[in-house]
């Protein structure tokens, strides 16, 4: 059973308004195993409604509306669904009542407009207003179904949770299409979107007529890019099991291309892998700033418990800091040996047992003869002391935070066992 959802109003089209139903409503019809192959947008225009419902039946069993079921009149897709049925619209005296109820528990009279929202097609089931005025609508055409519901968020939630699930469900169990969709996200960092659909090309193709497993990436802008592995299973034992087997077949591949640049699932953080290797090594960690002004530390205690194992860090950003507090030798201070002297002092300074520093060019101008985008990175763990030069892109924003993530990549590199 095949499920689509067509969100309704011009200021959609205007990117006046987030369509977050659609998101909220893919992401319900993925969790409860039904397909939703397409989505689409169209503004408050009854000829244009009408074509995309019409497409929408084409290649969909079931269709959920979003929006145009308010009281004015550009809030038309009552009788968009209606001239699809062949019928007319009839107003029910029972939801004037109710609307009229809702009005007056409030102290307000019901404008006349509102009695447009109890017109229902004939033959059309009505689905109960409990947040609002509007109530939604299940409207048969042929062998497809149309869910419309209002465009209002917690309207639409509850009325889908309500009365269009377990509709869908039923549909999808009597023709023992029951199943269980479920996903998991790979995060990488270091290597390009490009380069990953390279290496990963393969198995892309391998997966073409698979039924069962899907593929995607996910480019995530400075936070990396991801890797969605989606599984159709029979049950969720079934489905997270094949997961699990994809996911392991995914990053041995990547291993054997890319190295190490898996460093966490889901919503796991680059800080929250270092938090990780830190708790499992029973270490504490120092941070020495220069470039990011504080970026690292900032990222590092979002991490819930941080206090445990960050024990702080220092904003050397004036050279006479560098000298003065973390004694660095007085000299360049973008360079790999002033980022060692950094972690160096930082670490002696804070007394962790591994520190990390950084420093460089984030622009516009170039610095101690660097160029802009030059990032030396200093780790120090015990007496163990080195750095790692990275060059990153961008304007001076998207360099220090690009800096930030790729010095935390680096001290992840360096702790992995």
């Amino acid at each position: 059973m095949r499920v689509e959802i067509v969100a309704i109003g011009t200021e959609l089209l205007l990117g006046q308004i987030a369509d977050t139903n659609a998101q909220w409503l893919g992401e319900q019809l993925a969790a409860n195993g039904i397909a939703s192959h397409y989505h689409q947008h169209v503004g408050d225009n009854h000829e244009r409604i009408i074509a995309a419902l019409k497409v929408a039946m084409s290649r969909s069993d079931a269709i959920i509306t979003c929006g145009g079921l308010g009281p004015t009149q550009d809030d038309i897709t009552r009788a968009a669904l209606a001239e699809l049925m062949g019928v007319e619209l009839v107003e029910q005296p029972e939801l004037v009542e109710v609307i009229r109820a809702m009005f007056t528990g409030r102290g307000r009279e019901m404008p006349e407009n509102n009695l447009l929202q109890a017109q229902v097609p004939v033959g059309a089931t009505v689905i109960p207003q409990n947040r609002g005025t509007a109530p939604g609508l299940i409207c048969p055409v042929g062998e497809h179904t149309f869910y419309a519901v209002p465009g209002v968020p917690y309207e639409m939630q509850e009325m889908f949770e309500r009365a269009i699930l377990p509709d869908l469900l039923a549909k999808a169990q009597a023709i023992g299409e029951r199943a269980v969709i479920k996903s998991r996200v790979l995060r990488t960092w270091g290597a390009a979107e490009s380069k990953l659909a390279e290496v990963l090309a393969d198995r892309f193709v391998e997966l073409e007529n698979n039924s069962r497993i899907t593929l995607a990436f996910l480019a995530s802008g400075i936070e990396g890019i991801k890797i969605r592995i989606t599984a159709r299973g029979t049950d969720e034992a079934n489905a997270v099991a094949l997961i699990a087997e994809e996911e392991s077949h995914i990053r041995a591949i990547l291993m054997a291309t890319c190295g190490d640049i898996v460093f966490g699932i889901d919503d796991e953080t680059m800080e929250h892998a270092i938090a990780k290797i830190l708790i499992e090594r029973g270490q504490t960690l120092a941070v020495a700033e220069s470039l990011t002004g504080g970026l690292i530390a900032s990222r590092l205690v979002n991490v819930t418990g941080a206090s445990n194992w960050f024990r702080g860090g220092v904003v050397s950003y004036a050279s006479e800091v560098k000298f003065d507090v973390l004694h660095v030798p007085v000299g360049p201070v973008v360079s790999g040996e002033a980022a060692e002297a950094m972690a160096k002092g930082v670490r002696e300074l804070l007394k962790s047992d591994v520190a990390i520093s950084i420093t460089g060019v984030a622009g516009p101008d170039e610095q101690d003869g660097q160029p802009v985008g030059t990032v030396f990175v200093g780790i120090a763990i015990g007496d163990s002391i080195s750095h790692v030069q990275l060059r990153v892109p961008g304007d001076r924003q998207r360099v220090r935070n690009y800096a930030a993530i790729g010095a935390l990549n680096a001290l992840r590199q360096v702790l992995q066992p």
